[in-house]
């Protein structure tokens, strides 16, 4: 609720640019909502995407605890989007449920190793994480594209995408929520996101290694001077923030199309940042903004059919004002500036009057 009026305001304002292409900002408007709960593979299709951005939105915010900024979400999921295809495609004869087991904890080993790279150079190198994991994007965008290019291409198709990995890898034969919202993309791992928000909250809120990560985020020399060590906490929240991401490209892989495609993520990695800053880093609020982001997302896709001047990319647009929007309300509100403040203001001038 405390950034609700900044949301609000970003949403206007963002609506108020589309006059400027000569649109109508209602019509718009209704073209968002309705694309995104028009029909149940919509409505699917919308918590397909709220599920990633969950994950990734998660994935930052852990980092944000311990006083890092972690871009490089985007690598992780990608990360280890590709390496649980190539176990899967390295080994298909492994029958479930050893199967799935074995694949979702390459999935969570692989984020693991990705976020650890940037955790182990800032801990004991004092490398800047931005940088590092900036760049790691990029070295996880290019393993991908060596193997799907050189190992993985799927024959029958010309797109850059792997083959489709066995059932025995794959939620899809006892997916409720799938068989809920047929033929839409949303999975169990939407239950999953949700799980996982719920229980960093509790990490953060109940459990003494969640108040030392905050701790040296808030603080690092008074950590230290308290025995808790800073570098210890820089590797665990990186770590944990790859692992996080991961569930992203679960949640493609292992709950939707079984294969990997480049380019499968519209930067939900960098989407996660939003999502994250506009919670103020609680992970229950995430639950929320990640349900905005994707409204946003989905809708959009609509806006290059039903309008003549905006394209689906307003979709970066409206996040942008919105993230905006919610940070001048941070900063009002930190220095005192609010609806209370401007009445009293109002009364004060009054009265100096009389």
């Amino acid at each position: 609720m405390k950034s609700f009026f900044g949301f609000l305001f970003g949403l206007f304002c963002a609506l108020m640019i589309v006059l400027f292409a000569g649109e109508n900002p209602l019509h718009i408007l209704e073209i968002l909502v309705r694309s995104s709960f028009g029909s149940k593979y919509d409505f699917g299709l919308t918590l397909f995407y709220m599920t990633s951005l969950i994950f990734t939105g998660l994935s930052v915010s852990v980092a944000f605890k311990s006083g890092l900024f972690n871009i490089g979400a985007e690598g992780q999921l990608n990360f280890s989007a590709i390496s649980m295809v190539v176990f899967a495609t390295t080994y298909p004869g492994i029958t479930f449920p050893s199967s799935l087991l074995l694949i979702l904890l390459v999935g969570i080993l692989s984020g693991a190793i990705w976020g650890a790279i940037p955790g182990l150079l800032k801990a004991y190198r004092g490398s800047h994480e931005v940088i590092v994991t900036m760049m790691l994007n990029f070295v996880s965008a290019g393993i991908s594209s060596y193997f799907i290019s050189h190992q993985l291409q799927n024959p029958d198709s010309q797109n850059p995408e792997s083959a489709v990995i066995v059932d025995a890898f794959r939620t899809n034969s006892f997916d409720f929520l799938n068989k809920l919202l047929p033929e839409s993309p949303v999975n169990i791992f939407f239950i999953f996101a949700i799980l996982m928000a719920i229980t960093m909250y509790f990490f953060f809120t109940k459990s003494a290694l969640g108040f030392e990560m905050i701790a040296v985020g808030e603080n690092p020399s008074a950590a230290e001077r308290a025995s808790i060590s800073s570098k210890k906490f820089i590797v665990l929240s990186l770590v944990l923030s790859g692992v996080l991401a991961s569930g992203a490209g679960m949640n493609e892989v292992i709950g939707y199309s079984g294969q990997y495609k480049i380019g499968f993520s519209p930067e939900f990695g960098f989407m996660g940042i939003a999502v994250a800053l506009m919670s103020n880093n609680h992970p229950l609020g995430i639950i929320a903004n990640a349900f905005i982001m994707s409204v946003f997302h989905k809708g959009a896709s609509d806006l290059d059919i039903e309008t003549e001047t905006i394209t689906k990319d307003f979709s970066k647009i409206i996040q942008a004002m919105v993230l905006f929007g919610v940070g001048l309300q941070y900063y009002l509100n930190k220095y005192g500036v609010t609806i209370s403040w401007f009445k009293k203001r109002k009364n004060l001038n009054q009265s100096g009057s009389v």
